[in-house]
């Protein structure tokens, strides 16, 4: 009897560990605009996961990995302001407050809370953001925009505030398959 109720305790777990959908991406987009009078930066190699059941979402982005069309404007970028070399990655890991509001088997776009750790430049910080889920077919597109303070994060250097703008505005974008 013993070994009949663990392996229906097994079952049970496993087929709960089916049932919940984690989507995962390879190619999720970070942009923003650190200067102010000079294009944006973006990358498109962030990794990403979302699982459809509990709503837990994470981000890792490689800071070597933002681009500019400037390659002088990447250089200072990474080594005076980011310090990338012992800085190397940015990451968030929090839940989407509301998930149950998202229906992943009906094509929509649906309104979302984002509630997690924001880490940067070694410093990580509690960020709340609301943002999007659209459900088409196979694909999952999140978006969100939010606004991140550079001093809060430790970044300096001597043009923040004057070429560089103090308040960054960051959009993710990450579709899911």
């Amino acid at each position: 009897m013993k070994k009949v109720s663990l392996f229906i305790a097994a079952g049970l777990i496993t087929m709960s560990a089916f049932a919940q959908k984690v989507y995962k991406t390879n190619a999720a987009q970070i942009k923003f605009q650190p200067i102010t009078e000079e294009a944006g930066c973006t990358n498109n190699q962030v990794q990403s996961i979302l699982s459809s059941t509990d709503g837990k979402i994470a981000f890792s982005a490689l800071i070597k990995g933002f681009k500019f069309s400037n390659s002088l404007l990447e250089d200072h970028f990474n080594e005076n302001y980011m310090e990338s070399t012992k800085f190397p990655n940015a990451k968030f890991q929090g839940m989407i407050t509301n998930i149950k509001d998202v229906n992943f088997t009906k094509n929509g776009t649906y309104k979302v809370t984002v509630k997690g750790n924001l880490t940067i430049h070694g410093v990580t910080k509690e960020i709340t953001t609301t943002g999007t889920i659209e459900v088409n077919g196979t694909k999952v597109i999140a978006k969100c925009n939010f606004k991140v303070k550079v001093s809060d994060y430790g970044v300096k250097g001597l043009y923040i505030g004057q070429k560089i703008a103090a308040e960054q505005d960051i959009t993710v974008t990450s579709t899911y398959e």
